[in-house]
């Protein structure tokens, strides 16, 4: 273990030759991790945050924690800054208010050099899977190992099957180009990529859109196995329940600015799964259910 710009320890990068080691752990040996308590450390954090693009407000002072071990399901409508939310959590965009808290130190006080190093603790799997069509899956999920890393070739192919098995697939589609995988495989090989770097928080953006319901519950089923296998920090940004329900631990939503009054917080819900789908709140289990309702006619929608 080393230790970060504020010293606190984040697993398997040297902070001097940003060195990703081999994973010293095997999997099969690490020990399910158990929900984290009220008072767990908070990975990450906005504290007042609001983003704007030009004159375009997205995000109007969020303050929201996402504490070290849980899988937090990020909800609401289209529109909402779900996806802005996430990309702020990585630094991937900066605040115009407010400030991004890592494991309780300002973002903004890092370098880039400090960030950048850091942000190899994350592990993001994209909405589509963002596979590089002109490589084979094997390059796919080596592709962070070989651009982060020093790793020789035995070790990098080590991880990259044994990430391979650990998301379901056989080491003989690692020769496959990303055109000739289905919508399911090319998710289960996004997921890998992610888990190569063995990261400490994974950002899942949509996972199951365009997925059919088996191949959509395959993939929560990895997300709650990932979790089960080491410990992870997970944020999923989704529209689909199924996945909230099996997946989550704690539920944020946020609401659409245009729908709010000024001064309304853009959080309209807070708390767990279960206090989630049981809530009273029209607009919150509106949107749990998927029910229109009177806003068929909006022309707002």
């Amino acid at each position: 273990m080393v230790s970060s710009h504020c010293g606190l320890p984040f697993r398997g990068v040297n902070s001097d030759t940003m060195t990703t080691w081999a994973i010293k752990t095997p999997l099969s040996n690490r020990k399910p991790i158990t929900p984290p308590a009220d008072n767990a450390v908070a990975e990450i954090e906005l504290r007042g945050v609001s983003r704007r693009f030009g004159s375009h407000a997205i995000l109007r002072d969020v303050w929201l924690s996402v504490r070290t071990g849980e899988t937090l399901a990020l909800i609401g409508e289209s529109g909402c800054g779900k996806s802005v939310t996430m990309k702020l959590m990585m630094s991937l965009l900066t605040p115009t208010e407010g400030e991004v808290h890592w494991s309780g130190c300002p973002v903004g006080q890092r370098t880039r050099q400090q960030r950048r190093r850091e942000q190899l603790r994350f592990g993001y799997l994209f909405q589509g899977a963002a596979l590089f069509d002109s490589l084979d899956v094997f390059e796919n999920v080596a592709f962070g190992l070989r651009q982060n890393t020093q790793l020789e070739e035995d070790a990098v192919r080590a991880i990259v099957y044994e990430r391979i098995r650990e998301v379901g697939l056989n080491e003989s589609i690692c020769t496959k180009k990303p055109a000739e995988l289905s919508g399911g495989m090319k998710k289960r090989v996004g997921l890998a990529r992610a888990l190569a770097l063995d990261p400490e928080v994974i950002f899942y953006d949509e996972p199951t859109t365009g997925l059919d319901p088996i191949m959509s519950d395959v993939i929560n089923e990895l997300i709650v196995m990932t979790r089960s296998r080491r410990p992870v920090t997970s944020i999923v940004v989704t529209h689909d329940m199924r996945t909230v329900q099996k997946v989550a631990d704690r539920i944020v939503m946020l609401q659409p600015l245009s729908r709010l009054e000024p001064g309304e917080s853009q959080i309209a819900f807070e708390g767990t799964t279960a206090e989630a789908f049981s809530s009273a709140e029209p607009h919150i289990a509106q949107f749990i259910a998927g029910d229109a309702g009177s806003r068929t006619l909006d022309g707002n929608l």
